[in-house]
């Protein structure tokens, strides 16, 4: 299989019962500004500073054109997180800083809108991410980092099978300030966890 570019051909979906992945269109801009904006409290003590423009179109048109280069040159894909039975927006998630040759590996990152949170949607999220970076894109490693006390990301990524690794001091500057995160990682042969989803 070749490791880049993705194949010069369109993303794939990622299907199951109760949450779908795609990647992100300039259409869902007025659904994913009005999740983020409503979920603005709950989403900034977790993530990087937001920008003045963050919801705006001209700053979305420039997110999908980054999300496109990165898909086109092997080193990142973007997905939104849709509720299926509803086909209404709930989250993102990312696989990006993909490290080919010797690595193999790539990193994990996600958001859920508040609305969503609690109800096991990224965990359903993760099961398709899952077999999609092993087995679909021949990666070796997963890696995802969280603040330590955000309780729901370390119950979210040890429930998929990820091990702790350790602490990254000092690691990301979060809402203005830089945070210590733990490391977590999955490792192909490791896994453990059985894709409850199913893809398509």
């Amino acid at each position: 299989m070749l490791d880049v570019p993705f194949f010069r051909r369109p993303p794939p979906a990622l299907k199951g019962e109760t949450v779908f992945l795609r990647t992100p269109v300039m259409g869902d801009h007025a659904e994913w500004a009005a999740l983020r904006d409503e979920s603005r409290g709950f989403l900034v003590p977790w993530e990087p500073s937001w920008a003045p423009d963050e919801l705006s179109k001209s700053a979305f048109r420039h997110r999908l054109k980054r999300y496109r280069t990165e898909y086109d040159n092997g080193t990142g894909i973007s997905f939104f997180v849709f509720d299926a039975p509803t086909e209404a927006l709930a989250g993102g998630i990312t696989l990006s800083n993909i490290r080919r040759g010797v690595a193999q590996t790539a990193s994990i990152g996600y958001w859920m809108g508040e609305r969503y949170a609690g109800r096991g949607m990224m965990l359903s999220a993760l099961r398709l991410l899952i077999p999609y970076a092993f087995d679909g894109l021949r990666l070796h490693r997963l890696e995802a980092a969280c603040i330590p006390d955000n309780k729901r990301s370390v119950g979210l990524l040890e429930k998929a099978g990820f091990q702790r690794e350790g602490l990254l001091r000092s690691y990301l500057r979060i809402n203005g300030t830089w945070r210590d995160h733990y490391l977590y990682a999955l490792v192909a042969e490791e896994r453990h966890v059985p894709a409850l989803e199913t893809r398509g």
